[in-house]
């Protein structure tokens, strides 16, 4: 009889002392395989070395709970009803906070945000229809893209031309850049050859549509999607003979680039700073290189703060299971992120939910990265 009385006291106790803290999951569906599975997977590392160093502090307090974090990951191969399926799969678990990092399977789950079970969609993709659609559970990370399109417009006509040539990627956000920087440079007086767009996800070898684009003759070319490959557009530019300049969509970025073509391959480029470019991003910098043996970019960069933010913004509204409430306490939380977990300044967030934070544009020049613009492109 004592037995039964102290046995289920002594499992409660050693339940109560191995299971003290509360684990909260956090979802993410992005590319883990195919094309952009290098792009999938430094959005992941971002939010999971984030994710570790919350929990190696000892976690959020949360309504009095100690709460420490753990990711979900699904692979979704950049297709956006894959993401659907991965965001149902993981409400199903209980997950309320799910990160995304690409425009079409974002655009595909917003309305889901809001059905039973609600979640937090954190969006990292710069398409600006993500915040037009107003959609009360997103949380966006990047600038978005529209901001870049002026000052890579004018800075190229000005230095190569006035004939842009495309070569984009056709994700659905590349098809979105394409017709946007289309729109840019026609309204600066530029002419835009036909569009030789290619899945970057799939294409091995992007020859054929580079040979086509430059049968043109353009003086610039736009150029983007997942880094790797757009390297590779630029390497079969350049082995073809094309002295020009580039446009390159703020997916890809520079520091990745140059680890696959010789930086002089970039020289007349446009782009987004590096990551290790920015003032204070050092310490950010050598960690992640010793963690993940690679450079960190803004991919890494962003959602590592993105998921500070986030359980920040727990602890204010505390709650870790009201989509709503921790949406409300993200600007908050954003003011409030310690030095140690800011690698861009991040100045708040914005009522619809877009993360207000500086990002420079660059150029390349000489096998070296310019500032173009001090200032902030956030809008």
């Amino acid at each position: 009889m004592k037995t039964r009385l102290l046995f289920p006291a002594l499992v409660l106790a050693l339940a109560g002392s191995a299971y003290a803290d509360k684990v909260v999951n956090i979802g993410y569906s992005g590319p883990l395989s195919g094309g952009a599975a290098s792009y999938g997977k430094d959005v992941q590392s971002g939010i999971e070395m984030g994710i570790n160093d919350i929990n190696k502090a000892g976690g959020v307090t949360v309504g009095g709970e100690k709460v420490t974090f753990k990711l979900v990951s699904l692979d979704d191969r950049y297709l956006p009803n894959e993401t659907a399926t991965n965001v149902k799969r993981l409400t199903s678990q209980g997950i309320d906070v799910i990160f995304v990092p690409h425009a079409g399977g974002i655009l595909t789950v917003q309305p889901m945000t809001t059905r039973d079970p609600a979640f937090l969609l954190v969006a990292y993709s710069s398409e600006p229809k993500i915040l037009e659609a107003k959609n009360p559970l997103t949380f966006m990370l990047p600038p978005r893209y529209d901001n870049y399109l002026q000052p890579f417009v004018s800075t190229q006509i000005k230095a190569f031309g006035k004939k842009l040539g495309m070569v984009g990627t056709t994700s659905a956000y590349g098809k979105q850049w394409a017709d946007a920087v289309t729109e840019e440079w026609k309204k600066e007086g530029g002419t835009v050859g036909s569009n030789n767009g290619v899945d970057y996800g799939t294409t091995v070898d992007y020859s054929a549509a580079v040979t086509k684009a430059l049968s043109e003759k353009p003086d610039v070319l736009f150029i983007g999607g997942p880094s790797q490959p757009t390297a590779l557009v630029v390497k079969a530019a350049r082995e073809q003979g094309f002295k020009g300049g580039f446009i390159v969509m703020d997916q890809a970025k520079f520091e990745q680039m140059d680890q696959i073509v010789p930086i002089s391959y970039l020289n007349g480029s446009v782009g987004v700073l590096p990551t290790k470019e920015f003032a204070g991003t050092q310490l950010f910098v050598a960690q992640y290189q010793r963690l993940y043996k690679k450079i960190p970019t803004s991919e890494a960069a962003l959602n590592y703060m993105g998921i500070n933010v986030i359980a920040k913004a727990m602890e204010l509204a505390g709650t870790t299971t009201d989509p709503a409430k921790i949406k409300g306490s993200l600007d908050a939380a954003a003011r409030a992120l310690p030095q140690s977990k800011t690698i861009f300044k991040m100045k708040g967030v914005s009522a619809l939910g877009h993360a207000d934070a500086d990002f420079i544009i660059a150029s390349v020049k000489d096998g070296k990265y310019t500032k173009l613009r001090l200032d902030t492109v956030f809008k």
